[in-house]
C-alpha cells in the first residue's frame, strides 16, 4: 500500500513548501553524520539552510554570492571525506556554476550534493531570471549526476536523508511556494524506484515535483467524468529513472502523458520518451513549459498560464487516448 493522503478531498490537503522538508532532512543527515556539512551562497533562509546552520554550527559554512567558489569549495572537502550540501537558487547553481559542476564536480566523481531551490515557475513574482525551467535538462546530461524531484515536502526530506547516505554526485530540486503534501511518514520512498500513486489502464501520466498532485486530481476527473481510467506514477528519480517501470507503464496503457514543471524539451518527458522509444513506442504527449521564458506573477496562475495545471493534463491524456485508439484503427485496417 503506498500511503497516500486523501488527496481528492483538496480542502484538507496541507499545503508546505518542498523547500521545506530539505531544511528537516538536512537537520537530521547532519545529526546523524557529522562529515555532513551545509555551504551556502549568501540564502540560507531562502534555501531552508538556516535552521542547519543554528543546530550545526560547526559544520555550517557561508561563502557569500560566489556560486562557483561554492562547487569548487565542497569538491575539495569531499575529496577529503566530507559530504557537502550545496544551496543556492537553482539558476545560480548549478545555472550559474554548470562548468564548474561539470568539471570539477562530476567529472572528479565527487560526493557533492547540490541542492537547487525557487525551481520552475512557481517561484512566481521573482520572475524569468529566476525562474529555473532548464535544470533538469542541464543535470542529466552530466555523466555520473544522479537527478532526484521529489513531489512535495515530505518527499524531499526523505530524498535529502537517502541522497546524504547514497555516494555520489547529486542534484536534488525542489521549490518556494507552498505546494499540496500527498505522502506521508509511511509512503515508501527510494532512490531510482518510480512509484504509482494511482491505478489505471487508458493512460500513464508519469509526473515529477509538485504537479504530481495535478496530475492525480486531472487523473481523478478524468476517471469520474468521462471514463478514462489513468495510472499516475510519481517519477521522482530522473536519473537514474526507472525504466522498467516506464515500461510497464507504457505496456498497460498503450499510450503516455509525462508532466513537469520544466521545460517540454529535454526534461524528464523526453528521458521517458527516449527510454520507449528503444523498448516499447507508444504515443506519448508532454506536459510542461513549451519552448518560452517564464515571467512575474502568481504562482499557481503561472502553472496555469503555461499549460501545467489540471485541465491541461486532461487534455493531454485525451489527445494520448485519440492518438492510441487511432493507432490500433490504422493497424486493424492495415491487417485488412
Amino acid at each position: 500500500m503506498m500511503h497516500l493522503v486523501d488527496y481528492r478531498n483538496t480542502d484538507a490537503v496541507k499545503q508546505v513548501p518542498t523547500r521545506n522538508g530539505f531544511g528537516e532532512g538536512i537537520i537530521e543527515a547532519g545529526a546523524k553524520d557529522k562529515n555532513v556539512l551545509a555551504i551556502c551562497a549568501d540564502l540560507a533562509e531562502s534555501t531552508r539552510m538556516e535552521g542547519f546552520k543554528k543546530a550545526h554550527p560547526d559544520q555550517y559554512i557561508e561563502i557569500g554570492v560566489a556560486e562557483q567558489l561554492l562547487v569548487a569549495m565542497a569538491a575539495g572537502l569531499a575529496s577529503a571525506g566530507k559530504i557537502p550540501w550545496i544551496a543556492s537558487y537553482a539558476m545560480f547553481n548549478p545555472g550559474r556554476s554548470w562548468e564548474q559542476v561539470r568539471t570539477t564536480m562530476a567529472l572528479n566523481e565527487t560526493n557533492v550534493k547540490i541542492a537547487g531551490a525557487h525551481a520552475g515557475v512557481s517561484v512566481g513574482p521573482d520572475g524569468a531570471t529566476h525562474q529555473a525551467i532548464e535544470d533538469i535538462a542541464i543535470m542529466r546530461v552530466i555523466p555520473h549526476m544522479m537527478v532526484v524531484v521529489p513531489c512535495d515536502s515530505v518527499q524531499t526530506k526523505k530524498a535529502t536523508l537517502a541522497l546524504s547516505e547514497k555516494w555520489g554526485p547529486t542534484y536534488l530540486r525542489f521549490g518556494r511556494e507552498k505546494s499540496a503534501v500527498i505522502t506521508t511518514d509511511q509512503t515508501p520512498f527510494e532512490i531510482g524506484k518510480a512509484q504509482i500513486f494511482r491505478e489505471g489502464t487508458d493512460v500513464a501520466i508519469i509526473a515529477c515535483g509538485i504537479l504530481v498532485y495535478n496530475a492525480l486530481i486531472a487523473a481523478e476527473e478524468l476517471a469520474n467524468d468521462e471514463g478514462i481510467n489513468c495510472i499516475v506514477i510519481n517519477n521522482h528519480t530522473v536519473k537514474p529513472m526507472d525504466e522498467p517501470a516506464v515500461v510497464a507503464a507504457a505496456q498497460r496503457c498503450g499510450a503516455v502523458v509525462t508532466v513537469e514543471e520544466h521545460q517540454i524539451h529535454a526534461g524528464m518527458g523526453s528521458r521517458v520518451a527516449e527510454i520507449l522509444a528503444q523498448k516499447h513506442p507508444v504515443p506519448i504527449e508532454f506536459v510542461g513549459v513549451n519552448d518560452t521564458f517564464g515571467q512575474s506573477g502568481d504562482p499557481m496562475e503561472l502553472i496555469e498560464h503555461y499549460g501545467m495545471g489540471t485541465n491541461a493534463i486532461k487534455e493531454a491524456a485525451r489527445r494520448a487516448a485519440r492518438r492510441k485508439h487511432g493507432s490500433r484503427l490504422t493497424a486493424a485496417n492495415t491487417q485488412e
